[in-house]
């Protein structure tokens, strides 16, 4: 008994090349609504409750690089049989060391969110601008 496939109706769209690929800018900004001030206040609110909890979680990133680094020196001058003295000067300079490295990191990730937050208010500008243009010439047409 040979099993066949039946294409839905979606499937033969695809296949027919009406996918929403194929669609203009134009057809896609048309279904895109605009948002309501109230919706848009609730979308504020959720990005800046994400944008802290990525600031919470990236404020831990020196202490964890720090003492992994810490851990990992001191185990290994502790297998090498390091004296006491030598080797709490080491591990001092090692966190030291990584909790800089650390916190350069964070600033990096810092600075890479508020380009990319830029970015978005600008892009967001423009879209909104355009919209404005179009609602401001349908309505002298």
């Amino acid at each position: 008994m040979d099993y066949e496939t039946v294409n839905t109706g979606d499937e033969e769209a695809m296949e027919d090349g009406a996918g929403i690929e194929n669609e203009s800018e134009e057809e896609n900004d048309a279904r895109i609504e605009a948002e309501t001030p109230k919706e848009r206040k609730a979308r504020e609110e959720r990005e800046e409750r994400e944008r802290k909890l990525r600031a919470r979680r990236r404020r831990l990133i020196p202490p964890f690089v720090m003492l992994s680094a810490g851990a990992i020196t001191s185990i290994t001058m502790r297998v090498l049989h390091y004296e006491t003295r030598p080797m709490l000067i080491i591990l001092l300079c090692v966190l030291v060391g990584f909790y800089i490295a650390g916190d350069v990191i964070r600033y990096m990730l810092d600075k890479f969110e508020e380009q990319i937050e830029e970015a978005n208010m600008a892009e967001g500008e423009v879209i909104e601008k355009d919209l404005a243009e179009e609602d401001g010439a349908q309505n002298k047409a």
